[in-house]
């Protein structure tokens, strides 16, 4: 299945100059509702791309503009993004059953790719729904809690964990 912000690079036509990728107003929409955002507004990315021995350095930076729900009264809450991106691709390795392996401080924030391509766009999505705070709150969240609206009412991510709580 093919991502809805894909951007592959061909580690065999590596650019030296600094890549620019961003996503559609379709794209967009799709991510939005993919990662249940309100909507986002813009995705876009610029990095160096260099290779590294087997490996492939990703860095610069990612910038966004998306609409999350408050997670407490569920209310619109515009957040703009702005972080670095540093990734490091590798080759897959092959799967190996039932063998234990420890991996070095290094190989933790590896991204595996097969064949000749990386997406780097989905890199990139995932590093936006990394950067997002999931309980950012707005400007109603205090009235909320004070008017003591939170019992059966829960908005927000958490109104499934709160119906769950009541059911039993």
């Amino acid at each position: 299945m093919t991502p809805e912000f894909s951007r592959p690079i061909d580690t065999r036509l590596l650019a030296e100059a600094p890549q620019r990728i961003g996503a559609t107003r379709e794209e967009c929409a799709a991510l939005a509702r993919r990662f249940a955002l309100v909507s986002i507004a813009r995705l876009e990315a610029t990095v160096a791309i260099a290779p590294e021995g087997s490996a492939i350095l990703v860095s610069g930076r990612f910038r966004a503009e998306i609409v999350q729900s408050c997670a407490i009264s569920g209310e619109p809450l515009p957040v703009r993004i702005d972080e670095p991106l540093a990734l490091r691709f590798v080759q897959a390795r092959p799967a190996v059953v039932a063998e234990e392996i420890e991996l070095a401080a290094e190989e933790l924030d590896e991204i595996e790719y097969e064949g000749s391509a990386f997406d780097l766009g989905e890199a990139v999505a995932q590093s936006l729904v990394l950067a997002i705070d999931p309980y950012a709150t707005g400007s109603e969240a205090e009235t909320v809690r004070d008017a003591g609206l939170l019992g059966d009412k829960v908005a927000g991510p958490f109104a499934v964990l709160a119906g769950l709580k009541t059911r039993h």
